[in-house]
């Protein structure tokens, strides 16, 4: 079960279920600070409208090498569960934000996890094999042929991920199972 979680969790660190967030919050005493630079604050009860910047990103926040390594691009699981964790995500909690935290963190958190356990569990139960099927996507969603051999994860990207409110894939995710 900790093997599932930690694909579930690199799962959800390179693809978010919600890949940005915004909106008008009111800070309390909130540092930013980008690498290696010098933080800039906001007090707290000074209202800021998060709508009017970028906000918080996490598709792109969760893949930044100075806050995953050198491999944050690559699809690992082990890094929620060798000496990684504690080099990374321990030490900065804050930098892994599929549901959000704090006081804003997900109330329905845990339920996702249980459901996404058993969804994936009884899949690997019922069939031997699930692959992308390519061929049956539509050709807007299909990945411009310029992407290929490039660097990051233009060049490993099989389908075009889409951001609304949730992150999606462009034209659907076709897949191919075989029966067990």
């Amino acid at each position: 079960m900790k093997y599932l979680r930690a694909v579930i969790n690199e799962t959800m660190r390179l693809y978010p279920p919600v890949p940005s967030t915004s909106g008008n919050r009111q800070c309390n005493n909130v540092a930013f600070t980008g690498s290696g630079k010098k933080p800039f604050y906001i007090p707290a009860g000074v209202k800021y409208d998060f709508s009017y910047s970028p906000g918080c990103t996490l598709m792109l926040m969760q893949r930044r090498t100075d806050l995953w390594g050198p491999d944050a691009g690559e699809f690992d699981p082990d890094r929620f569960l060798d000496e990684r964790v504690q080099k990374y995500l321990v030490s900065n909690p804050f930098q892994f934000l599929p549901f959000n935290a704090g006081p804003h963190i997900c109330l329905g958190q845990q339920f996702a996890y249980n459901e996404m356990s058993f969804v994936l569990t009884r899949l690997l139960q019922n069939f031997s094999s699930v692959s992308l099927d390519l061929e049956a996507f539509p050709p807007d969603g299909r990945i411009p042929a310029d992407w290929k051999g490039k660097p990051g994860r233009k060049g490993i990207e099989q389908f075009r991920p889409r951001s609304h409110l949730t992150l999606h894939t462009r034209g659907g995710l076709w897949v191919k199972m075989v029966e067990a």
